[in-house]
């Protein structure tokens, strides 16, 4: 077989992998589509949190179990809830999607090394093979991993970038004279547009507080989940007010300092980091042009007095 028809094969065989990554996606908003209608409607959504329950879904049934078999031997110790969490996907079309995709990768890339051993490419043959089934066997566990502690990572940025003023609307709401509980109510309900992350957060914890929940354990839990050190330190300050009482206004006001000069630092060391790479550039690019227009005139002039004089002689 020539080398196009090669690579023509290979294309076909990333271009169904992609097809089948569109298709559930989809199939995934389709779902959820299809779960708020049930809503609205007063229809019981069967099976919430489970995989099973609607027609359309058996694809992604099939490969989310898949998916969940893989986790089960690289995750021992439940990591991947907790990412999920940190990702905000809570919802079971979101967690469906995550292991529909982890059973997915693991046939697009067997399908490749397959068709790629099949079609006698040169890149598959002999040990090669060995290694690209090293390779897609690899990658089958960690790139799903790889895309959710990214998305996880990602978000508890955003989540640490919105804790001063999570603290400063808290000072407001308890200077106005509302509880714990009622100042989160207040941020979710008011200020879910300028806190869209902690709002969906503590969205869940308003709900729990509702069902009788205790404020503590709640916030702990907020706290473990998402692992972001300054909104943990804040949780634990609401903690100690809710369980003995006491001024909240200058305990909040001291953690906000605290995380201001923390956040001080992390700038000087990021602007350190980048006068550093700035001197490497400028010695590497700007300082050769800087030579060459000063000392150039100069030498030009010596190898032209040279030259004048190997010529008188």
């Amino acid at each position: 077989m020539s080398p196009t028809i090669y690579a023509m094969v290979v294309a076909g065989a990333i271009l169904f992998g992609m097809g089948t990554i569109a298709a559930l996606i989809v199939l995934a908003i389709d779902a959820r589509s299809t779960r708020r209608l049930r809503e609205r409607l007063g229809l019981a959504d069967e099976d919430r949190d489970g995989f099973e329950g609607a027609e359309h879904k058996q694809l992604l049934e099939g490969f989310a179990r898949r998916g969940q078999s893989l986790e089960r031997l690289v995750d021992k110790e439940g990591e991947t809830p907790r990412l999920l969490a940190q990702a905000g996907w809570r919802g079971p079309e979101t967690r469906l999607l995550f292991y529909a995709l982890q059973g997915l990768v693991p046939i697009i890339l067997g399908l490749i090394v397959v068709v790629g051993a099949f079609s006698g490419w040169p890149y598959f043959k002999g040990f090669n093979l060995y290694i690209a089934g090293f390779v897609a066997v690899a990658l089958s566990f960690l790139l799903p991993r790889w895309v959710l502690r990214s998305a996880a990572n990602s978000r508890r940025k955003r989540i640490k970038a919105e804790v001063p003023l999570f603290v400063h609307l808290l000072v407001l709401l308890y200077e106005a004279g509302l509880s714990t509980r009622l100042a989160l109510a207040s941020i979710v309900r008011d200020g879910r547009g300028v806190l869209p992350e902690l709002g969906r957060e503590f969205d869940s914890a308003v709900r729990q507080f509702d069902t009788g929940a205790d404020t503590g354990e709640v916030l702990r839990q907020i706290g473990e989940t998402l692992e972001v050190d300054d909104l943990s330190n804040i949780l634990g300050v609401l903690r100690q007010v809710d369980r003995y009482g006491g001024e909240v206004r200058e305990p909040l006001l001291d953690m906000m300092k605290l995380i201001e000069e923390r956040r001080g630092l992390d700038l000087r060391e990021r602007v350190n980091l980048i006068s550093g790479r700035m001197t490497v550039v400028m010695v590497l690019f700007f300082f050769p042009a800087l030579l060459v227009f000063v000392a150039g005139p100069a030498a030009l002039s010596i190898a032209r007095t040279l030259a004048s004089v190997a010529g008188a002689k």
